[in-house]
């Protein structure tokens, strides 16, 4: 809420305590009452003030910010009286506190509307905001005209106040905004021009050091510019009055309300940076302007190589980034209104350090999978439905610039000789890119965002991706070591269900894993991930699955998940298998169970072993003992079509047992698939061989009656029953 446009807001802040913050602000509303002989405010918004403002203008606060900012009443209708304190000259105050023994406390939200009040009747209001800047004084400063930062000549307090200036900075309030005041200035301490230099400011007035007047006008009551008008520090405040006043402030508004928006003049725009477009808009130019300088004063390619997996210095980057762009921004367009200059200085920065406009489609938690075909184009999936997202890349060279930045920290490249890469960001998001010349319409970019802590298996029955019973059979099969192929198309949904079935796997199992982008969220202790690596330049030096998993068999492995079979590692998976790493698990593209035997045999004859077909099949039946296969419908939804029993060999083919398959019965009237899960009545030949070491597994979740939801088993609860 903005204020009245008559009104000036002069915020005080200090880089520490002591400098005298408190006694300044009292002392220019008093000499901006006396010079300009008009309405002036007090208001004292210091989060630790103790009614420091009480004592230096002697007066006991009728009301303080809190009785304004939680009137319930209509503030349009209340006199102004009812909530200012007058001073006999005339000033006009607003307590923080009454006592020492109270505390500010004020509704953010509550204190807008009131200083938008209080704004129009008033010419100058100035708020004591301390030197602990907090949500309460930030969204004061937020409107604020100008702020006074108050240092004094030690070094100290000159580094502190450099630290207030960069917070403010980091907050992308313009530098501008903020006049240097040099307070207690005396011979013999930091010179004024040292601390002009340091802090890269001019100094808008100097106030002599005179303890005698201070220490004389807190034991009166009486702010020293209405006791003792005629003294040296008195005529100091007049001068930085009459500076504010002579035109500082009237362009200070003008700055941070602006009547119209920055337009960019044929003189400083910026070469187009894709021949594909005809026409940049202004505040596209903008940002290239901001960026192109960033990147020509700052190596900013070096500063994050130095900053990289380590926190704080990637937030201290961070921090000195925007403070740069803050900078390059007021010099580019000191005209540009506060809400559009936040918003440049955001995407600048996310442009500079993050992904640029994928930043805020990655924090959207109902987008599940981002697709970039070009940098005009960007599809986003929500609820299983694709859509065309409303955000763009600058130029095709902006968006292989952010592809960059994904596969770099990795040790990866993608370039004309390695056109394409599968990757992951870092919160797990599988990513993969395609560049030109594969990529005829600019580069192509997929990311399939992780899910913080995977999909439970409650979640599984919620969605209706499967059923109790299915749940319950997955899981006794997950625990007694049958081994396991996950079968499915692209975005059905393969690996979730790998992660979930996975913990199901008894904690005391050492797990390895083997993936060629690690997303896996195994939430056991003894868990060892391997990742694959590509081949630098020539494909040389470069780590398979095969490799991996190869390796993991050194590794003394209870089991081995594998997060997908796509070449000859279904071979050495199966030797994996069928070599005592019962109840291993992996993923596989195939639209059925049968199908996904013979992806399985197709992969395996990759291997380059030169296998008679024979023998390939006798290494899937011995090894695989179920196949789940799992589908994304053409409504969106995602679930299990069926599991399915591998049971052996029969002449020339292998056998299967269907255990469990969804029904469909039609769509509902917001094309919604309706069906059911149907346990078919066959019950798995591995039963009995689970019986006979003691697991007696129950009859009832291969039937389709429906029990009453109270006696529903749990998924997460063991329901097996072990004899002796």
């Amino acid at each position: 809420m903005a204020l009245h446009p008559s009104c000036n807001l002069i915020g005080v802040i200090g880089g520490k305590g002591g400098v005298g913050k408190s006694v300044f602000a009292a002392n220019l509303a008093c000499s901006l009452l006396v010079e300009m002989r008009a309405k002036v405010l007090l208001i004292d918004a210091d989060s630790k003030s103790v009614g420091d403002q009480n004592i230096i203008t002697g007066l006991k606060p009728l009301k303080i910010l809190k009785d304004l900012a939680t009137y319930t009443g209509s503030l349009a209708q209340a006199p102004i009286q009812n909530f200012v304190t007058p001073h006999p000259s005339g000033l006009s105050f607003i307590g923080a506190v009454r006592s020492p023994d109270e505390k500010l406390d004020v509704p953010v939200e509550n204190l807008l509307k009131s200083l938008d009040y209080v704004s129009r009747h008033f010419q100058y209001i100035v708020v004591d905001l301390g030197n602990d800047i907090g949500p309460l004084q930030m969204a004061i400063l937020q409107e604020a005209t100008t702020a006074m930062l108050i240092t004094t000549p030690e070094i100290l307090v000159v580094t502190q106040t450099q630290r207030i200036l960069n917070e403010m900075m980091s907050a992308t309030f313009p530098k501008d905004m903020f006049q240097l005041v040099l307070n207690k200035f005396a011979s013999g301490g930091v010179s004024a021009q040292a601390i002009s230099t340091q802090l890269q400011m001019p100094i808008i007035g100097a106030i002599p050091q005179d303890d005698m007047t201070t220490m004389n006008a807190l034991q009166r009551l009486t702010p020293f510019v209405l006791s003792q008008p005629k003294s040296p520090i008195s005529a100091a405040y007049t001068e930085i009055t009459r500076k504010l006043t002579g035109g500082i402030l009237q362009r200070l508004k003008t700055i941070n309300r602006p009547k119209a928006p920055v337009v960019a003049t044929p003189a400083n725009q910026v070469a187009k940076t894709d021949s594909s477009d005809t026409s940049l808009d202004p505040k596209t130019q903008l940002k290239l302007r901001v960026h192109n300088e960033l990147i020509r004063t700052s190596d900013i390619n070096k500063l994050m190589a130095e900053a990289k997996g380590d926190d704080s210095k990637q937030n201290e980057l961070r921090e000195r980034v925007k403070r740069d762009i803050t900078q390059i921004l007021d010099r580019e367009a000191p005209e540009l209104a506060r809400d559009d200059r936040s918003k440049v200085i955001k995407e600048v920065l996310e442009e500079s350090l993050g992904l640029g406009p994928l930043e805020d489609l990655l924090a959207d938690a109902a987008v599940s999978e981002i697709m970039v075909n070009g940098a005009k184009k960007i599809f986003v999936e929500k609820a299983g439905k694709v859509q065309l997202s409303g955000t763009t890349f600058t130029s095709n060279d902006h968006l292989r610039r952010i592809i960059e930045r994904i596969v770099l920290p990795l040790g990866r490249q993608i370039n004309n000789m390695t056109p394409y890469v599968d990757a992951r960001l870092k919160d797990g998001s599988r990513v993969n890119a395609v560049i030109e010349p594969l990529a005829i319409d600019g580069p192509a970019l997929t990311i399939r965002k992780f899910k913080k802590g995977g999909v439970s298996p409650e979640k599984y029955i919620e969605y209706g991706s499967m059923n109790h019973n299915m749940v319950q059979f997955l899981r006794i099969c997950v625990e007694n070591g049958l081994n396991i192929v996950i079968s499915g198309g692209t975005g059905s949904g393969k690996t979730t269900l790998l992660n979930m079935l996975s913990s199901f796997i008894p904690s005391n199992e050492r797990i390895i894993t083997v993936e060629d982008a690690a997303e896996l969220q195994l939430q056991q202790e003894h868990v060892v991930r391997l990742e694959t690596r590509p081949g630098v330049g020539d494909g040389s030096h470069s780590i398979t699955i095969r490799d991996l998993i190869k390796n993991a068999l050194r590794m003394r492995p209870n089991r081995i998940v594998v997060g997908e079979c796509r070449d000859g590692a279904a071979l050495d998976m199966l030797q994996a298998m069928n070599t005592g790493h019962d109840g291993s698990m992996t993923t596989t593209h195939a639209n059925s169970a049968r199908e996904c035997l013979s992806r399985i045999e197709t992969l395996c004859m990759m291997a380059g072993m030169d296998l008679p077909m024979k023998a390939i099949r006798e290494q899937v039946a011995s090894a695989v003992h179920l196949i789940v296969q799992v589908s994304r419908l053409s409504d969106g939804s995602r679930r299990i079509l069926g599991i399915t029993e591998v049971t052996g060999i029969q002449g020339e083919g292998i056998t299967l047992g269907e255990i469990f398959k969804f029904k469909e019965t039609g769509m509902d009237k917001n094309r919604k698939i309706l069906g059911q899960f149907q346990a078919v009545g066959y019950i798995p030949s591995f039963i009995q061989k689970l019986a006979d070491r003691g697991v007696i597994v129950p009859r009832d979740l291969f039937s389709n009656e429906q029990k009453p939801a109270a006696q529903q088993p749990n998924p997460t609860n063991t329901q097996v029953k072990k004899v002796g």
